[in-house]
């Protein structure tokens, strides 16, 4: 099941600050160093030390000679450091050395082919190690290089490359150091703030070009602690929205890490969070980005089967009900997480009924969706139509007996089956628009593009297929009610659009086929068990 097509990944990093000085502000280390006592001339030094060099090219002998020059100013400080250990200002100009050079290996960024050449010069180690400098602006330094080094634009054609570096960095414990730094660091400093945004994106980076990071961030640091900390801030702010998104990239393909948040009281944290936008909007596009990354994550931990229970069990599915009833942004957020609790999941379906939430599934599924002027996305309505079918499919599925089955069959005899009109409206839509899809995909097979059956599947899928046949699925439990007034409503309906029973049962074939492993081998076979009783009934 699809997150979301919200494009995450972020070209600028903007604090929410005035744009920091280019050179370092006076440092702030835990060895005393009072910037007041700094001559005027170091830090004009330091300044004209920012200005930008001279564009050359970068070859292998520029990097050896800007390796060889690092490596020298790095053993200058710390052999300073050592010497002068209670008189701070005597290994200041080493530390402004030590900068420059930092400064300078920026250039790289330019040459991403030379990274194993990097690598293999043994230099990573030492850049990383500086990351837990006493001096917190040379550890900036370092996080504000590594962010050059891993940037989408410089690493894009050269994965190979990047791949090396990046492993190399790993194995040197880059993320336990960006943590541990970024844990010493205030946002309320613009400075600090312009730190802790570039750690972010460097564990972004880090993660496009090697997933499995996610799952090592996580388990070797504080990291999902830190992030549940900014989330949970009730004011909104830059760090708070690049927070959400970061968590929402690190839960969306790791089980591993939906069911470590889960343990950390993860979905409470969330639901506390989207619950300050029931009765309200967000107020500009990057709030409207953070609720999405919200939802995003929420989504994503309601996979694992004791997220779920978590989330009955703090009211969520409440929670999701009321925001729909209010109408605001995040309406459509709240079904899609709905359609997310509840499938595979019959007590998150059962509360769905206890708290009244049919009369408002039903209200969008029959297509009386608020529309938002601030919601631009072109397919939001359909996306949301697609959900509400998800949804009420889970329903069913979910529902099998009793009361509240009567109660949720109702639905579709009230108002003389007009719930039973919609639901062929929409299977007549999206069966048109697969058949164009396979006529489509048989034009580009005459045209010689080979296309296996699973792409050609998937390709019907992406067309409207997978909706097409939960609505021939909410179909076959309708008929199997052996409510004869809602059976004949089927047959007269298929009759007028020249079908049968039998366009619907080849659909519904097709899903028992294709069914894929939701919770495992005994679901899917419990899946397939129900839709061949629907084919054999029909």
């Amino acid at each position: 099941m699809e997150v979301s097509n919200h494009a995450r990944k972020r070209k600028a990093i903007d604090p929410g600050h005035n744009s920091p000085p280019s050179f370092p502000p006076a440092y702030r280390g835990s060895d005393g160093y009072d910037p007041n006592t700094v001559d005027l001339s170091l830090l004009e030094a330091m300044e004209n030390s920012s200005h930008n060099p001279p564009v050359e090219a970068v070859d292998l002998k520029t990097l050896k000679k800007l390796v060889l020059s690092f490596e020298r100013r790095l053993r200058d400080n710390i052999a300073a450091r050592l010497k002068y250990v209670e008189n701070p200002e005597k290994f200041a100009d080493s530390e402004v050395d030590l900068h420059d050079d930092l400064q300078k290996l920026k250039v790289l960024a330019g040459a991403p082919e030379l990274y194993p050449d990097l690598v293999a010069s043994n230099t990573v180690s030492s850049i990383v190690n500086l990351l837990s400098h006493e001096n917190a602006d040379i550890a900036n330094d370092v996080v504000q290089l590594l962010q050059d080094l891993t940037d989408g634009d410089a690493v894009e054609d050269n994965d190979e490359s990047a791949r090396v570096l990046i492993d190399a960095l790993v194995e040197n414990n880059v993320l336990e150091l960006l943590v541990q730094n970024m844990n010493r660091l205030s946002e309320a400093d613009p400075d600090e703030a312009t730190a802790i945004y570039a750690t972010l994106t460097v564990i972004e980076n880090l993660v496009e070009v090697k997933p499995a990071v996610a799952e090592m961030v996580c388990e070797r640091t504080k990291l999902l602690r830190w992030l549940l900390v900014k989330i949970k801030v009730r004011e909104f702010e830059g760090i708070k929205q690049y927070a959400s998104e970061i968590l929402a990239i690190l839960l969306q393909n790791s089980t591993a890490n939906q069911k470590r948040l889960g343990q950390m009281n993860g979905v409470d944290a969330l639901l506390e969070g989207v619950a300050m936008y029931k009765s309200k909007d967000p107020k500009n596009p990057d709030e409207e980005e953070m609720l999405e990354n919200l939802f995003d994550s929420l989504c994503c931990l309601l996979m694992p089967l004791e997220n779920k229970e978590r989330f009955v069990n703090a009211e969520g599915v409440e929670l999701m009900i009321i925001i729909m009833k209010q109408k605001k942004y995040a309406y459509g957020s709240a079904i899609r997480a709905l359609d997310f609790a509840m499938t595979n999941y019959p007590p998150a379906c059962e509360r769905f009924l206890d708290v009244m939430g049919l009369k408002t599934a039903f209200a969008a599924f029959m297509g009386k969706i608020p529309l938002n002027k601030r919601i631009k996305r072109e397919r939001y309505k359909e996306e949301l139509e697609e959900r509400v079918i998800s949804l009420i499919a889970s329903l069913f599925a979910g529902i099998l007996r009793g009361s509240r089955r009567d109660r949720l069959l109702s639905k579709f005899v009230e108002n003389e089956y007009e719930k039973i009109d919609r639901l062929m409206e929409l299977y007549m839509r999206y069966s048109d628009r697969v058949r164009l899809a396979a006529e489509r995909l048989d034009q580009l097979e005459l045209d010689d593009l080979e296309l296996d059956e699973d792409e050609k599947y998937n390709r019907k899928l992406e067309s409207g297929l997978y909706s097409l046949q939960l609505v021939a699925v909410i179909l076959g439990h309708i008929w199997c009610s052996e409510h004869s007034g809602m059976k004949a409503r089927i047959e007269l309906l298929l009759k007028q659009q020249k079908l049968s029973k039998s366009d619907v049962k080849e659909i519904l074939q097709e899903y028992h086929d294709n069914i894929g492993d939701v919770e495992g081998a005994e679901e899917k076979e419990r899946g397939q068990a129900r839709i061949q009783l629907f084919i054999s009934a029909m």
